[in-house]
């Protein structure tokens, strides 16, 4: 596979395989566009592809019916979904069926780039030709996961309880954790992979000391909430899935918290905060840490003296 996949967008609106390629050729995918299943499984059999981002419910061939074809004859396609109001049926059919991650409706640029970047990822962690995962852990943590895994592998819905442990005892679940489970399992790893990125309490990069999780459901999204996670990256120099170099925020973006008559909401840790806007959002960081609430006032400073002088 190249430096980047080749990835198709699947989709019965024009809009959402507009937009999507928009964003992901703009950061150098090579991307193409199948307007349905139908026309997707033909662009499939004559050309060859790495990802395939599909939506769920379309006519004639929905994306269900072709994750199941793509799975039977192309099984080294990675899948993504992109749905708007999934069932909890559908989800746990596209889980099941080996999905790497999923997309909601309406999606930000920095959510879809976000996600198509750990599918990437995980496309090169598993296929055989790539490079091996080459992450280690000290062997008293590898002991206790193991210890973990025997303790619980025989109840029944395992998987979720294993994960929990596994996050407790490493920090997080990067693929050779994930690989580990699947084995000790004997389940397929890319059902472990979908149901660590289905879940935003499961992460697969280093958390820092406190978890800044944005809300992007619709709710919130209709209310603003793209400013204010705009401004969150900018100020914290990261972007979603990230950490801060001084390991003291990490940036989440999840579907809903359970929270929408508070829209915009951002979640700090275990504490709710609504009606965010890009300033009160700030604000409320700051009081998590001193040297980022001395650089953010330096900086409102230097932009309220940029307004006047204009």
């Amino acid at each position: 596979m190249a430096e980047k996949p080749r990835i198709l967008i699947v989709d019965d609106e024009i809009i959402v395989i507009r937009s999507a390629e928009r964003v992901l050729k703009a950061e150098g995918y090579d991307v193409e566009g199948a307007l349905g299943g139908r026309e997707a499984i033909m662009k499939i059999e004559q050309n060859s592809y790495d990802l395939v981002f599909t939506d769920l419910k379309m006519p004639e061939v929905d994306g269900i019916t072709l994750i199941r074809w793509i799975k039977k004859t192309k099984p080294s396609i990675g899948i993504v979904i992109i749905t708007g109001y999934p069932s909890q049926d559908t989800i746990k059919e596209a889980l099941e069926l080996g999905i790497i991650d999923y997309v909601p409706k309406p999606f930000t640029p920095s959510v879809l780039l976000d996600v198509t970047e750990r599918a990437a990822e995980w496309i090169k962690g598993i296929k055989p030709e790539e490079k091996k995962v080459t992450e280690e852990f000290p062997p008293a943590m590898e002991a206790e996961l193991e210890r973990v895994i025997n303790e619980l592998r025989r109840k029944q819905g395992a998987l979720i309880p294993v994960l929990q442990r596994a996050q407790e005892i490493v920090g997080y679940l990067p693929p050779v954790v994930q690989k580990k489970i699947s084995k000790g399992l004997n389940i397929p790893v890319a059902e472990v992979h979908s149901v660590v990125s289905f879940y935003s309490f499961f992460t697969m990069k280093p958390r820092g000391d406190h978890n800044i999780r944005v809300c992007l459901g619709t709710a919130c999204y209709v209310k603003g909430i793209e400013r204010v996670l705009s401004k969150i990256t900018d100020a914290l120099k990261i972007n979603i899935g990230d950490t801060t170099e001084n390991r003291k925020f990490s940036l989440e973006g999840v579907r809903c918290l359970g929270a929408c008559g508070l829209a915009p909401v951002m979640v700090i840790d275990q504490e709710t905060f609504g009606a965010m806007t890009p300033k009160k959002a700030i604000g409320i960081i700051s009081q998590y840490d001193p040297a980022f609430a001395e650089a953010a006032t330096t900086e409102a400073v230097e932009e309220e003296m940029a307004e006047k002088e204009d």
